[in-house]
């Protein structure tokens, strides 16, 4: 096998030993947002406040798309992934919600 050939593996193992660890970060960065989003759904479903905020997510949105520009990520796929944690989130503070009107029985 070639020298060559043998520093290419190395760096690619180098490359994914990074990308495993930035997979991680991802993971445990969603985790923690969607930790937050939970008492979100829990102070809205107190309060009796609507699970989506069309406004809040245009705004959020059209920061993340800014971001991903800035970060010479494609912002197309910020606002798809955006789009995608949204939905979750949602369907998240939905669920929370009927569980709290069931619990306040209502």
């Amino acid at each position: 096998m070639s020298t060559g050939m043998d520093e290419a593996r190395a760096k690619l193992l180098e490359y994914r030993a990074s990308i495993d660890n930035l997979d991680a970060a991802l993971i445990h960065i969603l985790a923690e947002r969607f930790r937050c989003t939970k008492a979100v759904g829990a102070l809205k479903a107190a309060y009796k406040m609507p699970a989506a905020d069309p406004e809040r997510e245009k705004q959020q949105i059209a920061r993340l798309r800014r971001l991903a520009d800035e970060s010479r990520l494609d912002p197309d796929f910020a606002e798809k992934l955006l789009t995608f944690i949204t939905r979750e989130v949602i369907r998240h503070h939905e669920a929370i919600a009927d569980q709290h009107s069931a619990n306040n029985g209502g």
